[in-house]
């Protein structure tokens, strides 16, 4: 097992890893599976004409989606700003050529300020790269619906709601009745929705275009998928002559990630979630002696047919706080790489979409092992790990 499993991070001499932390771009976002990967080697053997291969991934994402109409981008972070230009310059060529640098009189994305989450970049970058700007409305924890209606006007090119674990969760203007406020205005809506397994619920909500990534919950080659209004998305797809031209998706992540979305349309979920439940269960159950260490089964924030362990750290018994727990099981081999983004609230999580066979009991195990030492761990908080990691890079 052990060689199968770590061959190919020993032959390049990258470090040995456990993902129980998500579909987390920092990891490479998912395993693709073995159709998408034949796929995407396949097409990379030929040549194509790309607006063809456009046409036939549009068609199956409107399977996947029930939308009009659909296309592939790099990214689903991409996608934003490919949404957010289209909806600027409609199908006019010369103001798609003249962004970011004249965006012209319909130039603002309204938001609420409780959606300006960073994903790994500030959203307000994926705006901002297209000459848009923003109208940020309400507080961080309170919108309300005259909020939103007094920001829409003409200068408003499109009104941007954003579903991730990131955002706040209450206090918020829901989904439906966002859309229901815009559309009155005459104003699309554009959802990003990257890692969300409701392929079909935005759409059916009235949303416009809807932004989802390919490579986390698909599980297909790094790509992002824009559904929505066939005018909207063919204005997203021309901006492949300006600002989109640096964000362009290759032959082989198109066909990637068709065979993904097939795969996904076909899936058994109630087999694949029964084998998420019984690791939590094993790892519940490795843990469930130690002291200063309470864990439990939590359902996914925007409501995904996921659950994670929730493992809270009562530092006084155990010894040592959640963050430095979090650091000591990434310091294992294999490194287990948790979910600690709310670490400072004195937890972190445990997500099992990601295992591979043979990688359950290791996880198992190395929970034992580090939170029963206590004491014996410490380590940096592993919120600005991420920049860390940026400004350490040896580059080569």
């Amino acid at each position: 097992m052990t060689g199968n499993m770590w061959g190919w991070h020993d032959a390049n001499g990258f470090t040995r890893l456990i993902n129980v932390s998500g579909t987390m771009t920092s990891l490479g976002g998912s395993v693709t599976g073995p159709a998408a990967q034949k796929a995407a080697a396949d097409a990379m053997g030929h040549f194509v004409k790309m607006h063809e291969l456009q046409e036939h991934a549009g068609r199956v994402i409107s399977r996947l989606t029930r939308a009009e109409a659909g296309c592939v981008t790099a990214s689903a972070s991409a996608g934003i700003s490919l949404c957010v230009a289209g909806c600027m310059t409609g199908l006019d060529p010369s103001r798609a050529e003249a962004l970011p640098a004249d965006p012209g009189p319909r130039d603002i994305v309204v938001a609420q300020a409780g959606h300006l989450c960073h994903y790994g970049a500030p959203i307000e970058t994926a705006v901002g790269l297209t000459g848009g700007r923003l109208r940020v409305i309400g507080q961080s924890t309170l919108c309300a619906d005259h909020q939103l209606e007094g920001a829409l006007n003409d200068s408003v090119a499109a009104a941007l709601y954003v579903v991730s674990h990131h955002v706040v969760h209450y206090g918020q203007i829901p989904f439906a009745r966002f859309v229901e406020i815009a559309h009155r205005a005459g104003v699309p809506v554009i959802v990003d929705a990257a890692s969300e397994y409701d392929l079909t619920g935005f759409i059916e909500q009235g949303a416009d275009l809807a932004i989802y990534s390919g490579h986390k919950f698909l599980s297909g080659p790094t790509s992002g998928i824009i559904a929505g209004r066939r005018d909207l998305v063919r204005a997203a797809y021309l901006q492949n002559i300006g600002i989109g031209r640096g964000m362009k998706v290759g032959k082989e992540s198109i066909m990637g990630l068709v065979a993904a979305m097939e795969d996904w349309m076909s899936r058994d979920a109630a087999t694949i979630r029964a084998a998420e439940r019984a690791a939590l269960d094993e790892w519940q159950a490795a843990v469930a002696d130690l002291p200063g260490v309470t864990a439990r089964i939590v359902p996914d924030p925007t409501n995904n047919p996921l659950d994670r362990l929730q493992i809270e750290i009562d530092p006084r018994e155990a010894g040592a706080n959640a963050a430095a727990f979090a650091a000591a099981l990434g310091r294992q081999d294999p490194a287990i790489i948790v979910r600690d983004h709310e670490v400072e609230l004195g937890y972190f999580q445990l997500d099992p979409c990601n295992l591979l066979p043979g990688q359950q009991s290791l996880v198992a195990e190395a929970l034992r092992n580090v939170l029963g030492a206590g004491t014996d761990q410490a380590g940096a908080d592993p919120r600005n790990g991420a920049i860390r990691a940026y400004l350490e890079w040896a580059c080569g």
